[in-house]
């Protein structure tokens, strides 16, 4: 604390002394070139003054300022010269008058960043409340949801081992089935958590490779996602030229699959989903299309936001706000949009994505 305020002292003085320095030097100059005119020159140093006060907010700069300015004028300007002679008619008031202009600007600059560091103080608060409220929802939504697989994994491997006997195959293959779902459904949760946990210990921030391919981040997207999903039905469709964006492609990659596991599995339709490729002059868009019953407007800001404060009761739809709100944080962190919309036969969840790194 100490040194900090002694280098603030010493940065205000060597600012406060250069611009006086500069400004009697000019004084020189226009002393010689305006013929002994000394109005100019005061306005000079006015000017000086200012922008000491406002610059170092410091009431001993400003006063040092105005006295130094005041006896300036007097001795190198005001005959007779290098002489000071305070009983000149006017000079008490041009005192008075530098003096006052320094206390004001001083005390209106340090009134101002008293201003802007409170302003300053209720913003980061505001923010770290709302991060400590979605935080807090997102780990109720997540202990949630991460209770049901592991009831459903511990339950069905009880049942295996007690009644291992007794059971017929069928039955055993449809609970070994049962675990390795939901085993599964545990890894994408940890790999979306993890993904969070990456862009903020970046400050918000990725950190993004300059030119990835569009169409290698999306096949390997479809690659991983048919490894969860075997009988995954999708119909892609991307522009004829390649396409290349600045980005953080695994995160980019868990995005588009949680997205498009989410119409397969939520839209309650057999139809194909879409994943639709789209260049504008300055972004890229990626549009996943499903054809089912289409999402609830009203908790879309809550799926979105990951303000989850009611959690869905339906199994069906365990984690899907998880995914979107760790989609958006994602494509958020890159400088995009992620948005949903109902069409006429289902939903459509799309991001934008800039094609220049401006973050």
């Amino acid at each position: 604390m100490k040194s900090t305020t002694l280098k603030k002292i010493i940065n205000n003085s060597i600012y406060t002394l250069t611009l006086l320095i500069a400004a009697t030097a000019l004084g020189f100059v226009i002393f010689y070139v305006s013929k002994n005119n000394t109005a100019n020159i005061a306005l000079v140093y006015i000017l000086a003054l200012l922008m000491i006060s406002r610059h170092t907010a410091s009431y001993a700069c400003g006063i040092f300022s105005a006295v130094f300015s005041v006896v300036s004028i007097n001795c190198f300007f005001t005959y007779p010269f290098f002489a000071v002679n305070f009983t000149l008619d006017g000079y008490p008031i041009t005192f008075i008058f530098m003096l006052a202009i320094a206390v004001l600007t001083s005390a209106t600059t340090i009134r101002m960043k008293k201003q802007e560091k409170m302003i300053a103080e209720r913003e980061r608060r505001i923010n770290e409340t709302e991060k400590e409220r979605i935080r807090a929802n997102l780990l109720r939504a997540v202990s949630h949801d991460l209770r049901t697989p592991l009831t459903s994994i511990i339950g069905a491997s009880a049942s295996y081992l007690e009644n291992q006997e007794s059971l017929t195959q069928q039955e055993c293959t449809d609970l070994i089935s049962t675990i390795n779902e939901d085993s599964h459904w545990l890894l994408n949760m940890v790999e979306n958590l993890l993904s969070v946990t990456r862009i903020q210990n970046d400050g918000g921030k990725v950190t993004k490779e300059p030119e990835i391919i569009v169409e290698e981040v999306v096949s390997e997207a479809i690659t991983r996602l048919k490894k969860r999903i075997p009988g995954a039905d999708l119909k892609v469709s991307a522009p004829e030229q390649m396409l290349m964006l600045p980005m953080d492609p695994l995160l980019i990659e868990q995005v588009l699959i949680n997205l498009l596991e989410n119409a397969l599995v939520h839209s309650g339709s057999n139809a194909p989903v879409e994943l639709v490729i789209t260049e504008e002059k300055d972004t890229i868009t990626f549009h996943v299309i499903d054809h089912g019953k289409g999402i609830d407007v009203d908790i879309l800001p809550e799926l979105l936001s990951g303000h989850y404060e009611k959690p869905p009761a339906s199994d069906a739809h365990r984690g899907m706000g998880i995914g979107l709100s760790i989609c958006n944080t994602i494509v958020q962190a890159h400088g995009g949009i992620l948005a949903a919309k109902n069409h006429d036969s289902g939903a459509e969840f799309y991001f934008t994505l800039p094609k220049e790194d401006n973050i």
